[in-house]
């Protein structure tokens, strides 16, 4: 840190904490400043599952799918022991499959190891744990002292520091700050500190300055729109790709599904038969012949780097593949053929 930054900030851990200890948020997956002080420990466990989860989902979809899966598999050895595809279901509304896959292969890796890594360094060698994830785990459930970077706090600091340069030396730069401020004594506290003022006060696009602990050192709260901070370069516009999805039913309660393969988007989960999904023009549907088909309408998702438009396909009749009960399909499905089997209902089935 720099001499005038150590001296702007040398009282932000004490400020934000003295803050935190009466504005901390309730969350399934957090012990809070009071019960941390009694001596509880959090289990590492449902540290890392929450922060897997929390990933480019928010808290209150999050938590509907940390609750069932710590009442299915309440102990790592539990979920390490669990079908494959009982979690990709489970995960399926979530998004970011990846995260489900590797959510398997690093709770199997914990369990191989017999115990949960508690250092940053080695917490990063397992499966789908990155600096982020690494960082919080550290200093949440192990006390480290450790930074947690995400989004909220790059925006909190971007603000304190009126960040005007290229935004990833930025970055860089809060991360950098951001691990010399971390206390010694209270690490856990000051990450979910700095998470909860991100959350609560300096939000995205009306900050709360008056009520902001740390507003005496914040650059941007003297500017007429601290609000723009931080400043990004413009995003890319997202693609468009075009296909066709098959929503057979058997007339019995049962719709006809497939398995996506292991590697690339949805991976492993259950999808509807369907054509590729391709930029430009849109494919000609290739329809299976087991029945008489009805275009019924279409269907539209944003995935993280392009938007998907499908036209959906309806029909009752019999033909070769997999069958799954519908209202089990309706659970297990990602959204995407969630949303086209929900318009194939309206059809009739």
């Amino acid at each position: 840190m720099r001499m005038d930054e150590q001296l702007r900030f040398e009282d932000l851990a004490p400020r934000l904490l003295n803050w935190y200890a009466g504005a901390a948020r309730e969350l399934a997956w957090r012990i809070g400043p009071q019960v941390r002080a009694d001596g509880a420990k959090p289990d590492p466990y449902r540290v890392w599952l929450a922060e897997i989860m929390l990933q480019q989902t928010t808290v209150p979809h999050a938590t509907r799918y940390y609750l069932a899966f710590v009442q299915r598999w309440p102990r790592i050895e539990d979920l390490a022991a669990a079908e494959d595809n009982d979690v990709m279901a489970a995960w399926a509304g979530l998004g970011y499959y990846a995260r489900a896959r590797n959510l398997l292969k690093c709770a199997r890796a914990v369990v191989v190891l017999g115990a949960w890594p508690d250092t940053v360094k080695s917490l990063r060698d397992l499966p789908g744990i990155g600096p982020y994830t690494a960082g919080a785990v550290a200093a949440l459930a192990f006390g480290r002292r450790a930074s947690a970077v995400d989004g909220n706090v790059e925006r909190v600091f971007a603000r304190l520091l009126a960040a005007k340069d290229d935004w990833k030396t930025e970055k860089a730069r809060i991360k950098r700050l951001v691990d010399t401020l971390v206390p010694a004594d209270h690490p856990a506290e000051f990450a979910e500190a700095l998470m909860d003022l991100g959350a609560t006060i300096c939000t995205p696009k009306r900050p709360n300055c008056g009520l902001c602990p740390l507003n005496h050192m914040c650059a941007a709260q003297a500017e007429p729109y601290p609000a723009r901070y931080p400043i990004k370069p413009k995003k890319k516009i997202r693609p468009t790709r075009h296909g066709h999805v098959y929503v057979l039913f058997d007339g019995q309660g049962n719709v006809q599904t497939q398995r996506r393969p292991d590697k690339g988007l949805l991976g492993g989960m259950l999808g509807l038969p369907g054509s590729d999904w391709i930029e430009g023009d849109r494919p000609n549907p290739v329809l299976p012949s087991c029945a008489n088909w009805t275009q019924i309408g279409d269907v539209r998702h944003v995935f993280s780097h392009f938007s998907l438009e499908l036209n959906v396909w309806h029909a009752v009749g019999q033909g070769d593949g997999f069958w799954t009960p519908h209202n089990e399909a309706a659970d297990s499905l990602p959204t995407v053929f969630a949303k086209a089997l929900k318009l194939a209902n309206g059809a009739g089935r």
